[in-house]
C-alpha cells in the first residue's frame, strides 16, 4: 500500500475500466488516505474516519468493478452484497450485520488457503510418512529366528530386523516416488461429513443468533468415520490436505483476519437507492427507512458479534452505488448522507466508449473471444470497421430500450457469434474474418426488432 500513489492506482484502473475518470480519482484518494492514517500518531489515528462513497451512475458503467478492482489491487478484504437483499421478505429482511460476517469469513478461508499452501511440502512429507505405513505388509517384516547364544547375537538379530524392515520401506519409497503403486488401493479412514439436519424457523435469519450452531451441535457428537478404500495418488491428496490443515495455526489466521477485516475491509453496497422511500412515511417505504435505520450504526462504527469474535466496522470502507433514477442521494436519511461524504457521478457509455471497451482492457471482450476459439484452431479477425459497427448498435439498442451499459456488448457479440462458436469444431475454414457486412447481417434483426429487442439483455 505504501507504494501505491493516486496516481497509480488510478493508471492500474485504467487497464481494466475505460473512462470514470472522476470516480477512479475518488477512490484511489479514499484508498491512499488509510495508509496516510497509519502513519499519523496513534493518539489522532481513532479520530480518522474512512471517507466512505457513493457512486451514482446507471447499470453496466463500471461502479462494481471499480471497487472489485480497488480490492485487488491492495489484497484488501472484498465482499459485494445488494441492499435490496435487506427487504426482500417485506418488513423482514436479511440482518445488516452479515455482510461483516461474510467479509470475515472470505478473509478467514483466504488466509487459511494462503498459509495451506505455505506449508503444502511439509505436509506432503508427512502424508508420505503415514502412506508408507499403509502400505507396508500389517505384520511388517517377519521376525528372524532367535538363537539364545549370547547377548551380543541378539542384539545382531534385532539390528538385522530393523535394517530389513527400513531397507523395505525405502524400496516401497522409491516404487511410489516413481508412481510405480498409483494402481494399489488403500484402506484410509476418512471423517464422516454428514451432520444432522437441523432446521430453526424464526424471522431473523441465522445471522441474528450470533453463533455457529452446525459447529455447536459438531462439538457435542463424536467424529465418526468410515473406512474406504482409495487409489494411492487420491489417499496421497487426501492425507496432504488434512496434514496442512494440522499444521496451520487457526488462532493466528483467525487474529491476522480479524485485523485486515477492520484496518483494510471494503463492503460494496449495491442498490442503495431500492432502500430509500420518495417519502418514507406509509406502506413498503417505512421498512426501506428501517433498512437504512439498520445500516447506520454498522457504516459509523459499531462492534459485530461474529463466530471467530468481535469485529469493529469504524475503519472498514463502504462504497454504496446506486442508478439514483427515480430518487436522490439527499433522500436518503439525513444521518446515513453525512456517513457517505463524497458522492461521484459516473458518465453514461456511448459509442466511443464501447469501441475502448471492446479493445483496450487488459480483459478486453475481443480478445476473451479470440482466445476462447483459438482452443478449436479457429482464428478469428475484427475489422476496424466492424468494431466500430457493434458499438453503435450497442448505443443505439440502449437508447432505443433500457441503457444497460456495456452489458449489452455481451449479449451482441454472443448472437454475432452463435454460428461460428457452435461450428467451430467441425469448420473446414479455420480464419474468419469479421467485417461491418457481417455485423449488420447478424444484428440486424435484433436491432430492427424493437420489441424482441427490449427482452435481450
Amino acid at each position: 500500500m505504501s507504494s501505491l500513489k493516486p496516481n497509480q492506482i488510478v493508471h492500474e484502473l485504467d487497464k481494466y475500466i475505460i473512462g470514470q475518470h472522476r470516480a477512479k480519482r475518488s477512490v484511489a484518494i479514499a484508498l491512499r488516505n488509510r495508509w496516510r492514517r497509519q502513519q499519523v500518531p496513534e493518539d489522532l489515528r481513532d479520530e480518522i474516519v474512512p471517507k466512505n462513497i457513493i457512486l451514482i451512475g446507471p447499470t453496466g458503467v463500471g461502479k462494481t468493478e471499480i471497487a472489485r478492482r480497488l480490492s485487488n489491487l491492495t489484497d484488501s478484504p472484498f465482499t459485494k452484497v445488494e441492499a435490496s437483499k435487506f427487504t426482500e421478505v417485506g418488513y423482514v429482511g436479511r440482518d445488516v450485520e452479515s455482510m461483516v460476517r461474510d467479509l470475515l469469513e472470505l478473509t478467514v478461508n483466504a488466509l487459511k488457503s494462503k498459509e495451506q499452501e505455505a506449508v503444502k511440502e511439509k505436509a506432503w512429507q508427512i502424508a508420505e510418512e503415514r502412506m508408507l505405513d499403509l502400505l507396508l505388509p500389517k505384520g511388517g517384516v517377519q521376525p528372524i529366528q532367535k538363537r539364545e547364544d549370547s547377548k551380543e547375537t541378539q542384539f545382531e538379530l534385532v539390528t538385522s530386523k530393523s535394517d530389513e524392515i527400513s531397507s523395505t520401506r525405502e524400496k516401497l519409497r522409491k516404487m511410489f516416488r516413481q508412481g510405480k503403486l498409483d494402481n494399489r488401493y488403500v484402506d484410509l479412514d476418512v471423517s464422516d461429513r454428514t451432520m444432522p439436519m437441523v432446521e430453526i424457523f424464526s424471522n431473523v435469519g441465522m445471522e441474528e443468533m450470533g453463533i455457529n450452531l452446525k459447529d455447536m451441535i459438531g462439538g457435542f457428537l463424536p467424529k465418526s468415520t468410515k473406512r474406504r478404500k482409495v487409489k494411492v495418488p487420491e489417499a496421497m491428496e487426501m492425507l496432504a490436505a488434512e496434514e496442512a490443515q494440522n499444521l496451520v495455526d487457526m488462532e493466528k489466521v483467525v487474529k491476522e483476519a480479524i485485523i485486515k477485516v477492520e484496518q483494510s475491509g471494503i463492503i460494496f453496497l449495491d442498490e442503495i437507492d431500492k432502500i430509500v422511500g420518495k417519502d418514507g412515511t406509509h406502506g413498503p417505504d417505512v421498512s426501506r427507512e428501517g433498512v437504512q435505520r439498520d445500516l447506520l450504526p454498522v457504516i459509523e462504527g459499531s462492534t459485530v458479534i461474529t463466530k471467530y469474535g468481535p469485529v469493529k466496522t469504524d475503519n472498514i470502507l463502504f462504497i454504496a452505488a446506486g442508478a439514483f433514477h427515480t430518487v436522490k442521494p439527499s433522500d436518503l436519511i439525513p444521518e446515513l448522507q453525512g456517513r457517505f461524504p463524497i458522492r461521484v457521478e459516473l458518465d453514461a457509455l456511448g459509442q466511443k466508449e464501447f469501441v475502448r471497451i471492446l479493445t483496450e482492457p487488459k480483459n478486453a471482450l475481443i480478445l476473451q473471444y479470440l482466445a476462447l476459439l483459438k482452443t478449436e484452431g479457429v482464428d478469428i479477425i475484427f475489422e476496424e470497421d466492424a468494431i466500430e459497427e457493434i458499438a453503435r448498435i450497442a448505443e443505439e439498442v440502449n437508447n432505443m430500450t433500457e441503457n444497460i451499459g456495456a452489458r449489452r456488448l455481451y449479449t451482441l457479440m454472443e448472437c454475432m457469434l452463435e454460428d461460428i462458436l457452435f461450428e467451430a469444431p467441425d469448420m473446414s475454414e479455420k480464419k474468419i474474418v469479421i467485417d461491418k457486412k457481417y455485423v449488420e447481417d447478424k444484428l440486424k434483426d435484433i436491432k430492427d426488432d424493437e420489441d424482441l429487442s427490449r427482452y435481450i439483455l
